[in-house]
């Protein structure tokens, strides 16, 4: 039945997922200011996840976060807006035949994408982050909810496009 879906309904459940998910980001990120800035990190499961307040003004791992002010409103906030507004615009153009788990990848993306890109804009490139997992010293880096949206997008786009070439060479 969703893979018979009309456009319409396609691109409406887009946007208000995008939007959920928008909103699911910023709400998390506003408890991680209240209840973890300028508190001793909270641990999980002997240490494996751990949640603490940080706030990143670089893109993924603090990288950039030593550029000028000008450069990095231009390289790590109107360029990825760009890309991401972009990629929703081909999501939702390309909807009617695009494959449900590939609109849920994109959906993914740039909701994870305009999540940061809010913050990157509203709060002078300060991105907060308050989650981190792995064991003893292996460890991720402090990330977010929107890192999540974004890193599960793009690995579900990864295994559908995996997939859709096996069906291709299957085919042939």
């Amino acid at each position: 039945m969703i893979c018979n879906m009309k456009r319409g309904m396609k691109i409406l459940l887009f946007c208000i997922s995008s939007l959920t998910l928008i909103s699911w980001d910023r709400a998390s990120k506003e408890l991680a200011k209240e209840h973890l800035k300028d508190k001793a990190p909270l641990t999980y499961l002997n240490d494996t996840v751990r949640f603490q307040y940080a706030e990143n003004t670089g893109a993924a791992l603090s990288m950039g976060d030593s550029l000028p002010q000008a450069a990095s409103f231009w390289l790590l906030g109107m360029l990825p807006l760009a890309i991401i507004l972009l990629m929703a615009g081909y999501a939702i153009k390309h909807s009617g035949e695009m494959s449900n788990a590939k609109l849920v990848s994109f959906n993914l993306m740039v909701a994870g994408g305009l999540g940061n890109i809010y913050d990157r804009i509203v709060f002078d490139r300060h991105v907060t982050d308050f989650m981190n997992i792995g064991i003893g010293d292996l460890r991720t880096g402090i990330f977010n909810f929107a890192d999540v949206c974004i890193t599960a997008g793009a690995i579900f786009l990864l295994l559908s496009a995996s997939k859709d070439k096996n069906l291709q060479s299957q085919s042939s």
